[in-house]
């Protein structure tokens, strides 16, 4: 089975403001249709069996804004194969009461944030009710990380050595460092060794595979293979796309420097479920399971 960490849920192309849609030309060499369909996913997958976790987003400073209700329909379409997380903009009034909507009337069990999207720093003392309510409820939450297409976006706000500062504040809570923070790839590696419960996913760089190796070598040295989770960013790639291209840097030989075939295996059918404290998706989760 895939665990795929990373994919989304993108109802319309109003969902974004134009000058995001016009940055968003620049995400790939060809061009992303933002709109998302679960039978595009479902038949990108290669006939895999998979879970895959799915988020929308929330960015008023550049113009991001899908409401969880959509992200509950969407995982109601399979609710065998998709567990939803709330999006949450801590910039904007009304927060907390969407937090506590999106956990206890929608039933979403994780939390994803866009720190540099929205213009906030993750370990900010605003979002302490955030971290205390994510770890009341053991909801994991996932944060986009390192750089980003989007001309308004503060990079600064979305480096991975912020959290640190939050870790050591709140260990229970399990986090995830969307797309290994690239291109800071070195400061994730850094704070996921330090802290049990931070994880970074690959999600969305396979189509750079220069930079992945070099970036997966460093994973390698410094002994962290476990905290790497499979991720797609869907519809940025698919589950067949992301599965070939890690599997090709398994091929890669550059002097000494390789790459551990296994290694990359296990991040394919590693079971982040588990890891992030998820129950699999069914009918025992619908009925009240353990989250």
């Amino acid at each position: 089975m895939i665990i795929d960490v990373h994919a989304h849920c993108w109802p319309r192309a109003d969902c974004f403001s134009p000058s995001f849609q016009a940055d968003a030309r620049r995400m790939r060499l060809s061009p992303v249709n933002l709109v998302t369909e679960y039978e595009a996913y479902r038949d990108g997958t290669g006939g895999e069996d998979f879970v895959a976790l799915v988020f929308g987003g929330k960015a008023r400073l550049t113009g991001v804004w899908i409401d969880d209700q959509d992200v509950a329909d969407y995982v109601a379409r399979d609710p065998d194969r998709m567990i939803g997380f709330m999006s949450l903009d801590p910039t904007q009034h009304g927060w907390e009461a969407e937090m506590r909507d999106g956990f206890e009337r929608l039933g979403l069990r994780g939390i994803k944030l866009l720190p540099m999207y929205a213009g906030f720093y993750p370990q900010d003392d605003r979002l302490e009710p955030l971290w205390k309510y994510a770890a009341a409820h053991r909801l994991p939450v996932l944060l986009h990380s390192g750089t980003t297409f989007v001309s308004g976006a503060p990079i600064d706000c979305t480096l991975p050595r912020h959290l640190d500062a939050v870790a050591i504040r709140h260990p229970d809570v399990k986090i995830i460092l969307a797309h290994l923070g690239h291109p800071y790839e070195g400061e994730t590696v850094a704070v996921i060794r330090k802290h049990p419960n931070l994880f970074a996913d690959i999600s969305a760089l396979f189509y750079r595979p220069w930079q992945l190796f070099h970036s997966l070598m460093l994973v390698h040295e410094y002994n962290v293979w476990e905290k790497i989770l499979f991720g797609t960013d869907f519809p940025v790639t698919t589950v067949a796309e992301t599965v070939a291209g890690l599997r090709g840097l398994g091929q890669i030989r550059i002097d000494r420097f390789r790459l551990p075939a296994e290694e990359i295996e296990r991040i394919i059918h590693r079971d982040a479920l588990t890891l992030l404290g998820l129950a699999r998706p069914g009918p025992a989760a619908r009925k009240g399971g353990p989250a």
